[in-house]
């Protein structure tokens, strides 16, 4: 069907014609409205509204995908002046670490130095004290009174049988997604200060008359403390492996730490990250002894 068949309703413009017959009547063609809705199903308008209705999603699109376009070039460019900047950076930023690290290990030089010093000049005094006091009755009293009074303040080494706990962080994992076995979020630590003194309370409980947890002496003054990301045990840090050495009774120690809380709470972090803990008695141990610091105020509690 042609054109001109279409624009008169489905009907040939030579319909009604009597091509035979000379002089004949022309008849003029009316179009059938029902060969109209057989021939054409849509509508001019509706046509022409959906023709321009898919120019304007047309132009919608083109649109979006230009504004799309447009903020990946910023995006990029962005990160491009971000990766600059951060090469640009680096050397000073690096340079800076290696300062600060510099500094901490002068710190800690330093802060050795300082130790080693006083531990002599304590060393002098003590000795210097003996040999003032021994001489006399009332000296040995007093001294006997002193070396009670150390060692229940824990200032004086120790030395005997006993146990060493060893406590490992686990090893990381392969896969550096796997947040599981990650019991801090955004850090790999494991072991945290209340699992250290609680271990320590147990070995306490256990009949231990002397602690050391990572060469730090434990006594009435002493803090195991979180910071940041290390731990504190009188405000000096320890890494893993933690080593806790407990003087007193090993046999005796053992058969009551096995069942304590401290080492059922390590137990189940051994079972659940995969730390690493160790358990073994010894008929030789040696803690140091800790810092005595002064006391500029004091109450006592109870009966005197």
């Amino acid at each position: 069907m042609d054109d001109d068949e279409r624009a008169l309703g489905g009907y040939s413009p030579e319909a009604g014609r009597n091509a035979h017959e000379a002089d004949a009547p022309t008849l003029i063609p009316v179009p059938s409205l029902l060969r109209s809705l057989l021939s054409d199903h849509l509508d001019p308008g509706y046509a022409a509204a959906a023709a321009r209705r898919e120019a304007g999603e047309t132009r919608r699109k083109a649109s979006e995908w230009s504004w799309r376009l447009v903020a990946g070039v910023v995006v990029a460019v962005v990160f491009a002046c971000a990766v600059a900047q951060a090469r640009s950076v680096a050397p000073a930023t690096r340079e800076t670490q290696q300062v600060l690290v510099d500094g901490v290990r002068s710190a800690e030089a330093g802060a050795d130095d300082v130790t080693s010093r006083r531990d002599a000049l304590a060393g002098k005094v003590e000795a210097e004290r003996r040999s003032r006091l021994e001489g006399d009755e009332l000296g040995r009293r007093l001294l006997a009174s002193l070396d009670a009074a150390e060692a229940v303040a824990s200032a004086v080494p120790v030395r005997g049988p006993g146990l060493t706990i060893t406590i490992t962080e686990p090893a990381p994992t392969p896969d550096l997604s796997d947040v599981s076995k990650q019991r801090v979020e955004g850090r790999r630590q494991v072991i945290l200060d209340r699992d250290l003194q609680l271990v320590v309370n147990s070995l306490w409980v256990s009949g231990a008359e002397a602690i050391a947890v990572g060469g730090v002496r434990i006594g009435p003054n002493m803090t195991i403390r979180q910071a940041g990301g290390g731990i504190l045990v009188d405000n000096r840090p320890i890494t893993s492996p933690y080593v806790v050495l407990a003087v007193g009774p090993p046999h005796a120690m053992q058969e009551v730490f096995e069942n304590s809380a401290g080492l059922q709470r390590i137990r189940l972090l051994e079972a659940s990250y995969a730390v690493g803990v160790t358990v073994a008695d010894s008929e030789q141990l040696e803690v140091p002894g800790g810092s005595v610091r002064d006391l500029n105020f004091a109450k006592q509690i109870g009966p005197s």
